[in-house]
């Protein structure tokens, strides 16, 4: 394909990642919607500051695997990113994008990974489980919550002291932020058939 990916950011909370990904240089891929679980989540502001489209496709809607799908494919979305996305998506949608859909969990799965780990749930269990390293992973969706290929990981230090709210910081900054945009730029690249270490023209 020529020119950049068109990526759809599907997201249910304040967009932290999101904003990891709207100030990453990715010369192959650009952010051209930004889909939210709910209306109020802060994510659709951040969208918005930066000149980017916002829908809102409700889980509790009776079509939402239609408008899901209708709503990629009417803004050619090439690359689906899941970022702090709440909802199970629909295998309807995780058919027609296979390996094309990518979500960042916080933790070094498949530890503390799957259906009810999510947000600072994930850091509360691997502090209870007294692990010395945790960290980020992105991988690609499939049916199973949290069970499709790793594509990269990134570990960070649990610390003595750390309270679920520390380690969750210290995950986004040391490992969400940095892998996400760089997995993203690295898809986008191969999507686009740009050679590594070129820019797309």
């Amino acid at each position: 394909m020529s020119g950049p990916v068109d990526v759809a950011v599907l997201v249910s909370g304040t967009g932290t990642n999101l904003r990891a990904l709207l100030a990453a240089d990715n010369p192959w891929g650009r952010v051209g919607l930004v889909i939210s679980s709910r209306p109020g989540a802060g994510a659709l502001d951040v969208a918005a500051a930066a000149g980017v489209e916002t829908l809102v496709v409700s889980p509790r809607e009776p079509d939402f695997a239609v408008r899901l799908l209708d709503a990629l494919r009417a803004h050619g979305i090439g690359l689906v990113v899941l970022a702090g996305y709440l909802t199970i998506l629909p295998h309807e949608v995780v058919e027609a994008y296979d390996h094309r859909i990518v979500n960042v969990h916080p933790a070094l799965l498949p530890s503390f990974g799957g259906q009810g780990f999510y947000g600072l749930r994930v850091h509360e269990a691997a502090l209870a489980r007294g692990v010395k390293v945790t960290g980020a992973t992105v991988h690609y969706v499939d049916d199973e919550p949290d069970g499709g290929e790793i594509i990269a990981q990134k570990a960070v230090d649990v610390l003595p002291g750390d309270t679920p709210e520390t380690l969750q910081r210290r995950v986004m900054q040391q490992a969400e932020w940095v892998l996400l945009p760089q997995v993203v730029s690295d898809l986008c690249r191969a999507m686009t058939g740009a050679e590594p270490g070129k820019e797309s023209r």
